[in-house]
């Protein structure tokens, strides 16, 4: 089987070469990228509106016995939300990934396929109707509503002739979305209180988060990160059309449904925990091809880590900017996203999928 290099018209053994070069400047580059996590997961734990030594963080993980309230802040409050900082970052970074993958369409994130407004719809529902208050009472909802979104979505755009084209996806998320948008809008402005309440989840905060929300959502994370591992090789095949797919092997609808599972579940438990984080789903996998190109492996690798980042380094940064106060790092990922998304949708080198 050629390569896309003895394609283009090298020799097998100027193929190999620049398949060997490739593999080291991405395998680099991830190298990279995870020392880059691993410092903004310190810089988590250790810059707060409250400012705590580097020794009592050494204390809080490897001195037995010490218990102080800056100790307690660091293993009750940061730890928690680092951890699902990157949980967040890891779902909504390979959730765009794969509706990317799946839609064939550069601008896409998860939201095209209804999992932000269907998880808003089940929450404002849940707060509206059942007067469940906390993050930790309405996750079950809002996960529950991106899946019902989800399904919905693909029920609609299979309808009819050639099923589940990425076209007819997007058409059908677009529709949905406008649908259960007008619905919390309904909801909402009838009800100040709720208004107030849904407007805390939705600005897209990890601040309040805490054990019991990582709890909830890793499982779900988990699962998804699962299926998209294992989505990786179809994806590409996938992206040589759905004829070349099945000649590889790869079975087109299966595909799609289990991508648009592994969206719901990664996109669904994110969105539910932290509430919806815009522009981490439509940024990163943008970048990750820049480093990595189309192959969905290591798209997908980068996706994970640098979604982690991204969120992470949104949190942090809105720690600082407004001391002793905190700015949501759904708003700071708003400033940050939308200039590196312009800088990264001129390059040409990204355009295709």
């Amino acid at each position: 089987m050629t390569t896309a290099a003895e394609r283009a018209g090298y020799t097998p053994l100027e193929a190999r070469v620049r398949a060997r070069g490739g593999l080291t400047t991405r395998g680099l580059g991830l190298v990279a990228a995870v020392l880059m996590l691993a410092a903004v997961t310190v810089l988590s734990i250790v810059v707060g509106t409250r400012p705590v030594p580097l020794g009592t963080v050494w204390d809080a993980f490897f001195a037995r016995g010490v218990d102080s309230a800056d100790v307690r802040i660091i293993l009750d409050l940061r730890v928690p939300r680092t951890v699902l900082g990157l949980a967040a970052g890891i779902a909504l970074g390979l959730a765009g990934a794969l509706m990317q993958a799946l839609t064939r369409n550069p601008l896409a994130d998860p939201g095209l396929l209804g999992v932000n407004a269907g998880a808003s719809a089940a929450v404002v529902t849940a707060i509206g109707l059942l007067g469940i208050t906390g993050s930790a009472g309405y996750i079950w909802f809002a996960l529950a509503g991106a899946a019902v979104a989800s399904v919905l979505v693909y029920a609609i755009g299979s309808v009819g002739r050639g099923g589940a084209t990425p076209v007819r996806l997007a058409l059908a998320g677009t529709a949905v979305t406008a649908a259960l948008i007008a619905y919390v809008y309904a909801v909402t402005l009838t009800d100040p209180l709720l208004l107030q309440r849904y407007n805390q989840w939705s600005v897209g905060s990890l601040l309040g988060r805490g054990t019991e929300e990582v709890v909830m959502a890793l499982p779900f994370v988990a699962v998804g990160v699962l299926i998209a591992i294992v989505l990786a090789r179809p994806l590409n095949a996938l992206a040589l059309g759905d004829d070349a797919a099945r000649a590889l092997g790869a079975h087109a609808g299966r595909t799609r449904v289990a991508g648009a599972v592994a969206i719901t579940l990664l996109a669904g438990a994110a969105t539910a925990a932290v509430g919806p984080i815009a522009f981490v789903g439509l940024t990163v996998p943008h970048v990750a091809r820049a480093i990595a190109g189309t192959d969905q492996r290591w798209v997908l690798a980068y996706c994970a880590v640098l979604g982690a980042v991204l969120v992470l380094f949104a949190d942090v940064l809105g720690r600082v900017l407004a001391r002793p106060s905190e700015v949501q790092a759904g708003i700071v990922m708003a400033f940050v996203g939308v200039p590196v998304f312009i800088a990264v949708v001129r390059r040409r080198r990204i355009a295709g999928l």
